[in-house]
């Protein structure tokens, strides 16, 4: 495989990541309330989430090229699980764009530390453990993990063909996806530990509509695609 199809690979991989990643959810609240209540290195919090959570996803990623992607190679499966991905990611790209719009994303200048205390009360165990792994059990119980990866995530891997034979693209996929999770979960944990105040509000609005019409375009492309043929 040529080093321009890896990068490809690699490239879409790390935006595709950020559909999920940029979502609002259990792992992203965990990590902003640990973050919040780690007095010592709390900027390191986004990070060894993100290392249980990657942990997590390399044995589902083994799982689905040896089982449900062989599996699922046929043609209509290729399309039915396309556009599925498809729907899913238009829907979280326009969702992305509306809370955005209507000031309610995420907001990394003036958090309430009143929510953050009434989230992590809900969490009171998970709060209790190692971040890492936290980061694996927080991804394990979130139903739309799983949605995302058996829509989103095995379309990518039957579009661009990834196999353990095929390891490169393998590695090139894991690689992108986990460090898009990666970046988007250290910044949101460094910004909140450095503080909030000093980020102005108009640039964390701008990369959330940036990411919102990203998302949007990949999801309107996973759709056509498999109609289009390789």
């Amino acid at each position: 495989m040529s080093i321009g199809a890896l990068w490809m690979i690699f490239s879409l991989s790390f935006l595709l990541s950020l559909s999920g990643a940029l979502m609002p959810g259990p792992l992203l609240t965990y990590t902003i309330v640990r973050t919040l209540r780690t007095a010592e290195k709390g900027w390191l919090t986004g990070a060894r989430v993100i290392a249980g959570h990657a942990a997590l996803e390399g044995v589902l990623i083994c799982s689905l090229v040896l089982g449900v992607v062989g599996f699922l190679r046929a043609p209509a499966a290729a399309k039915i699980i396309g556009v599925g991905g498809a729907a899913l990611l238009l829907s979280m790209g326009i969702g992305l764009l509306r809370e955005t719009v209507r000031g309610r994303g995420i907001d990394l200048i003036a958090g309430d530390p009143g929510s953050a205390g009434e989230a992590a009360g809900r969490m009171s165990l998970v709060g209790r453990m190692d971040p890492v792994v936290a980061g694996a059990l927080v991804s394990m119980g979130n139903p739309y993990w799983w949605i995302w990866w058996v829509t989103v995530g095995a379309a990518f891997l039957l579009r661009f063909d990834i196999t353990l034979a095929r390891w490169p693209a393998l590695a090139a996929f894991f690689l992108g996806h986990e460090l898009g999770d990666l970046g988007w979960y250290s910044a949101v944990s460094i910004l909140l530990h450095i503080g909030r105040r000093n980020i102005p509000r108009g640039l964390t609005t701008g990369i959330l509509s940036v990411c919102g019409v990203a998302i949007i375009g990949f999801g309107a492309w996973l759709g056509i695609s498999p109609f289009l043929g390789k």
